[in-house]
This record gives C-alpha cells, structure tokens and sequence, in this order.
C-alpha cells in the first residue's frame, strides 16, 4: 500500500467493456515522511469517491482486484481510501485539516 496525492483524472470513451463507468484518476506517489513526490504518477480506479488534491491509500497487483467495484476488472492499481492524517513516530506529518 502506498499513498498518493490525486493530480488528474483519465477519460477514455474507448476502453475494455468492465472498465466502463469507472473513474480512473491519475495519482502522484508521496513520501509518507515529508509529503513529496516520490516516483511517477500513475492511473488508479478510484472506489471511494477520492477527488483532485485529496491524499488517497493505493494498493496494487492482485490487491487492486479485491474491491466490490474492481473485482474481475482489469486494473492493477486502486485507491481504497482517504487520508485523513499521518502520524509516524509521535509527528505528525499530515493533516487533512491543514492543522
């Protein structure tokens, strides 16, 4: 599992008949330290209703397939959640709340 910051989203009117109706979103991999960017961003199925500058939980290979909504998709990334706050080792390293 990583987190992400959401930076875009995806439209394809051509796609695979199981990924119609999905909303792909293209997500930035974070440090979970100093909230940068780490990595390249890649396409994600969101499942949660994540939105544009939201920091969201993605899981990927096998584990993306194993939401109500993914399952038997053809995906191999998934966002399964919104963060709400960071907490490693007694600091808090982000907030949702900006606080």
């Amino acid at each position: 599992m990583i987190i992400a910051k959401v930076v875009g989203s995806i439209v394809s009117t051509t796609k695979a008949e199981k990924l119609r109706g999905k909303k792909l979103l293209i997500v930035q991999p974070l440090d979970m330290k100093s909230i940068e960017d780490d990595g390249k961003p890649l396409v994600a199925i969101d499942t949660v209703g994540s939105g544009e500058g939201e920091v969201v939980l993605v899981v990927s290979g096998s584990s993306a397939r194993q939401t109500e909504i993914t399952n038997g998709v053809p995906v191999d990334a998934a966002i399964i959640g919104v963060v709400d706050q960071i907490e490693i080792e007694g600091s808090l390293t982000f907030n949702k709340g900006g606080s």
